[in-house]
């Protein structure tokens, strides 16, 4: 007997699929959904029977969407969001509103985190869940409200934060200790440069600190030494230790800066490409607390605004 074309998988397949789909890859999806990755595996091939369909091509050591993969995945990420904001809701009508929010880890620890108990306070029934990642979640398969993302300017299509400048930052007792100057940007090269690094950085100069220098002429400056860290927010809590120069991103270091913990030992701003987005999941902006919490991001950037200027 045939089977009816719009009959649906079992929904624990479909979970699983977007699980898969979304990682691209069956040991990552694996974990997230406490089964084996060989079990992961059979379920991915059960779901491609029951369909009829390729949904994976498989490559070495890579998983890609088919078209048809595509499409179920479009599918799965919006059905599944509206089954946890429905249940979410259910479960707890009448408790305290949670608000989740993904963003980087250094624009959460030097900039949100330091604001974040003025919105707690004016909003005494809401609370923030905040994850900070260098990964770009999927908001509504993730169960995330609100996402604040680093990204090329306009790449993102969210709301404008504000965009960013560049310019190195370092402890003001480095420049009192320092036993050679670091009167011009060439006096570097006899100092400690501090950056963040990604997993599949090839050891060379960072690139904020390359583009900085080819500003200014020196593409070919080699500096002292390099201290590279995971996080931005560690590369300057290293400067405020007076362990070497960092590359500041305003607005992100202004309060820094304005405290005296950091000081610019020359000028020199070089404008970014990219910026600071506000992205809303669409399943969750028609929530009043969700609503709150975006125009106090926005009031919050506004207030930044008038006092950074880019360039």
């Amino acid at each position: 007997m045939q089977k009816p074309p719009d009959r649906l998988p079992p929904l624990d397949l479909l979970a699983s699929f977007e699980a898969a789909a979304r990682h691209l890859s069956f040991t990552r999806a694996a974990a997230e959904r406490f089964v084996t990755q060989s079990a992961m595996s059979r379920q991915m091939r059960a779901l491609e029977d029951e369909l009829g369909v390729a949904l994976f091509t498989r490559r070495h050591r890579a998983l890609v969407l088919t078209p048809d993969g595509q499409r179920l995945l479009a599918a799965c990420s919006a059905a599944l969001g509206t089954l946890r904001g429905a249940v979410r809701e259910i479960r707890a009508p009448n408790r305290r509103e949670v608000l989740s929010l993904t963003t980087t880890p250094g624009f959460a620890a030097l900039w949100l985190i330091p604001r974040l108990t003025a919105f707690t306070r004016a909003h005494p029934g809401i609370d923030v869940r905040l994850d900070a990642t260098l990964e770009n979640r999927n908001l509504a398969a993730e169960g995330f409200d609100l996402a604040i993302r680093y990204a090329k300017v306009g790449s993102a299509g969210g709301l404008s934060l504000f965009e960013e400048s560049m310019l190195p930052v370092c402890s003001p007792r480095l420049l009192a200790e320092l036993a050679a100057p670091l009167r011009e940007p060439a006096d570097l090269a006899h100092h400690t440069l501090l950056h963040m690094t990604l997993g599949d950085d090839a050891g060379g100069m960072p690139v904020e600190w390359e583009s900085w220098f080819t500003s200014w002429g020196l593409a070919d400056l080699q500096p002292a030494a390099q201290l590279s860290f995971t996080s931005y927010a560690e590369a300057i809590t290293a400067a405020v230790a007076g362990q070497g120069v960092a590359m500041g991103r305003r607005p992100l270091v202004d309060a820094l800066l304005a405290n005296g913990q950091l000081v610019t030992p020359f000028e020199g701003q070089l404008a970014s490409p990219r910026a600071y987005q506000l992205i809303i999941d669409p399943a969750a902006r028609s929530r009043p607390a969700v609503r709150a919490l975006e125009q106090w991001l926005l009031a919050e950037a506004a207030r930044v605004r008038p006092h950074f200027a880019v360039g």
